[in-house]
């Protein structure tokens, strides 16, 4: 099973949104990562054809077939995607598990086969306890684990999420996190996310967007060697925090339990003082480094 995307290109007036977006997808585990307005959302409403590009193509192949334009292919294609929209639009009055045979009933499915379904869903993100509360009273994050529950819903093979820990809790975020690891194996799984922990360690690939642009694409491991021996850790003064931030790009404080002492996490290509020692870079790292100040209005 192969999704290949070529060449895409949209605009919204004067802004371009994508330009020329090109990448192959096989099962496993992709990273839309991007601050705000890198073209994330856009190129997923692509994918589920619920907008359409102004250049290129996207074809889908399974097995050893020829692959074929989803766009010809229309309710078949269809049928292979899960969704979960960064902004899903959820029935108030209906019940949790109600909204879920709604949605079995919209995607075709069998209704012994919902019946088998719906239950282990609720169970994997943790709504088991509330099938007959009304989706109004749920709160934002009892909301975002049903709309992955209904993207999931009837074992698609190609899973589009936006967003998918958005409003979650630690405790939650691992959950769902550890959820979509288990079922990617034989799924095609393209995750846009704000949270890098969330995929740094189940991610096959991450695909970086900056302005509509691929800037990287590669799996976890070797993005971060690219900022081996660039990532700091200072020592520092409490006054000389402004300082250093006016100088360097810091990414993270902290204080030393035994000393007291300020520490800097600090990406800079050159030692930024005597005292500073390499850290061992992250996927955050190095998405800092990518998209820099960015991310701050993000």
């Amino acid at each position: 099973m192969k999704l290949l995307i070529s060449g895409i290109t949209k605009s919204y007036g004067k802004n371009r949104a994508l330009s020329g977006f090109t990448a192959e997808l096989e099962p496993g585990i992709y990273a839309l990562l991007g601050p705000n307005g890198s073209g994330k959302s856009t190129l997923m409403n692509i994918i589920t054809d619920n907008l359409n590009a102004d250049e290129g193509k996207i074809l889908y192949a399974d097995a050893d077939e020829e692959p074929r334009d989803v766009g010809k292919m229309g309710v078949e294609f269809r049928e292979k995607l899960g969704f979960m929209p960064q902004y899903p639009g959820l029935y108030p009055n209906f019940t949790v598990e109600r909204f879920l045979y709604y949605m079995a009933t919209l995607k075709g499915m069998k209704n012994e086969d919902a019946k088998r379904q719906i239950p282990e869903l609720l169970a994997s993100v943790e709504l088991d306890d509330v099938p007959n509360r009304k989706i109004g009273a749920l709160s934002g994050g009892m909301k975002q684990r049903l709309a992955l529950a209904q993207a999931v819903l009837g074992d698609p093979s190609i899973l589009i999420l936006d967003e998918p820990t958005a409003g979650l809790d630690p405790k939650q975020r691992i959950s769902i996190r550890n959820y979509i690891s288990k079922i990617a194996f034989d799924k095609i799984v393209l995750i846009a996310t704000h949270v890098v922990s969330d995929v740094e360690f189940i991610a096959r690939d991450i695909i970086m967007l900056k302005k509509g642009v691929i800037v990287d694409n590669a799996p976890p491991h070797e993005l971060t060697k690219k900022i081996e021996g660039r990532v700091w850790l200072v020592p520092c003064a409490e006054a000389d925090v402004a300082k250093m931030q006016g100088a360097h790009r810091v990414t993270n404080i902290s204080r030393d339990e035994e000393s007291g002492e300020v520490v800097l996490r600090v990406i800079a290509d050159e030692k930024p003082t005597d005292t500073a020692a390499n850290a061992a870079p992250t996927l955050e790292d190095y998405y800092l480094y990518v998209f820099g100040e960015e991310t701050s209005a993000s």
